[in-house]
């Protein structure tokens, strides 16, 4: 008896790996189903949209390795009317469903949940501003080139030689556009997820809360799970939160968000449960957690003064109406990543903090919110680059000049801003772990161009 429950008990242990193996499969499976319904939701309805097979070629490629096989394995059924994109991932289980708002983009939802029952969720149509002059609309947007060549070209004729795959290059000098380049079908209403492009958004939106007084960044956040007495957490800033510096501790360093981003979790039941690993505002850590959790407290400040939380109009007060910013199933919007923007529409954020807060004329960030989102006053990453709040900081980057910044984001979305030369630089793409783009080199290239021309 004893040697056969022995030999019992080394078989079951010698059968748990292959268990966890197949439990850890089936988990990438779910989350494969989710990230393929949710990107090409987005893709295909966000902006002017994409065809599919230009969503397999960019969406779907190059992206987490672990799932990037079962996402392109999975078939997407897309009900075009009802703008619903379902993947079945087993055939015991409902499939992985995301929704289409025409205001705010796409929403993942849980497992098992029904369309339709969604937070927020308005089904208004954006306005549409085309007609309009430039940089509210897209009208007479080009600066006039009576040589037909400007010294920035090359920049755009050179793009490869700094690494990447590239999907639009846009360069804006003293307001106007000098160079615009689109590649594989893009084109000026193609909107492409930011990544985390989108942080330096949420700081948009923030900025904006303050001028109106609805936000101190030095106080608390305004986090509800944190209130209990005892709780050390609910001693972090909003600031704290914006310089990464938080510290809390998350999954890994700069946490995929794989629960919010492809499985479909709230935002809230993600973010609020992690504790705090290091005494606020000593340790740089790069966290999706603090955007999301920086913007749960934005939107708790903007229900105190009686307002909702609105990106989207926001957006479209500066000419942004291609620009969707995305949402969890209970309306808590997913700053850290999902939204998606055009080259355009980026070009037009980098106008309002090249002019320090103004839009045409009227002030729409504080006096002081350029300076207090570059300057580097948190603790500081490794690396090539600086760290404001949510804006990253050129200021180690050789032919740069000192007043650099900009909106990163993976895959090679980046939003370049040098108020001195009176330059934005949008660049979007697709790259990978193999091909990435060299910013400092690109943005380097247009200062060089702009000193010799323009």
């Amino acid at each position: 008896m004893l040697r056969r429950l022995i030999f019992g008990t080394v078989l079951a242990i010698a059968a748990l790996p292959a268990q966890a193996a197949d439990a850890h499969a089936d988990v990438n499976r779910a989350w494969a189903a989710g990230y393929r319904a949710a990107f090409t939701c987005s893709a295909l309805w966000d902006g002017a949209g994409k065809p599919v097979d230009a969503i397999e070629r960019d969406e779907l490629t190059g992206i987490y390795p672990e799932i990037e096989a079962d996402v392109r394995a999975l078939k997407a059924d897309i009900d075009d009317k009802a703008k619903i994109v379902s993947v079945r991932y087993r055939d015991d289980m409902p499939p992985r469903i995301a929704q289409w708002d025409a205001g705010e983009g796409c929403v993942t939802l849980p497992i098992g949940a029904a369309p339709m029952r969604i937070a927020g969720f308005t089904g208004a149509a954006r306005p549409m501003l085309d007609d309009r002059r430039w940089p509210m609309g897209d009208k007479d947007a080009h600066a006039p080139t009576p040589r037909g060549f400007t010294p920035f070209e090359s920049a755009a004729m050179n793009l490869s030689a700094y690494g990447g795959r590239s999907s639009s290059l846009l360069i804006v000098k003293k307001g106007r556009i000098v160079v615009e380049r689109y590649w594989g079908g893009h084109d000026i209403h193609t909107a492409q997820r930011t990544f985390s492009v989108a942080k330096s958004m949420a700081a948009t939106l923030i900025g904006h809360a303050v001028l109106q007084g609805a936000v101190d960044v030095k106080a608390p956040a305004l986090i509800a799970e944190w209130q209990l007495p005892g709780d050390p957490r609910a001693a972090i800033t909003t600031e704290q939160l914006m310089r990464m510096a938080s510290g809390l501790t998350s999954d890994t360093a700069g946490n995929r968000s794989d629960a919010i981003y492809m499985g479909g979790a709230s935002v809230r039941q993600w973010t609020t449960q992690w504790p705090l690993l290091n005494r606020p505002g000593t340790r740089y850590r790069y966290a999706n957690n603090d955007t999301l959790l920086a913007t749960l407290s934005l939107k708790a400040a903007e229900a105190e003064a009686g307002r909702a939380l609105d990106p989207k109009a926001f957006f479209d007060r500066i000419g942004m109406t291609r620009t969707f910013a995305e949402h969890d199933k209970d309306g808590d919007y997913i700053l850290s990543s999902q939204v998606w923007t055009t080259a355009r529409d980026l070009a037009r954020l980098g106008l309002l903090y090249q002019d320090d807060g103004l839009w045409q004329g009227e002030r729409l960030l504080p006096a002081d919110w350029r300076r207090f989102v570059t300057a580097p006053t948190g603790p500081q990453p490794e690396g090539a680059f600086g760290y404001g709040a949510y804006f990253w900081l050129l200021n180690k980057s050789e032919g740069v000049p000192a007043d650099a910044f900009g909106a990163f984001g993976n895959r090679g979305q980046y939003l370049v801003v040098i108020p001195s030369r009176q330059l934005v630089i949008v660049r979007q793409g697709y790259d990978d772990g193999k091909q990435r783009l060299d910013i400092a080199k690109l943005v380097a290239a247009v200062v060089a161009a702009d000193t010799k021309g323009i």
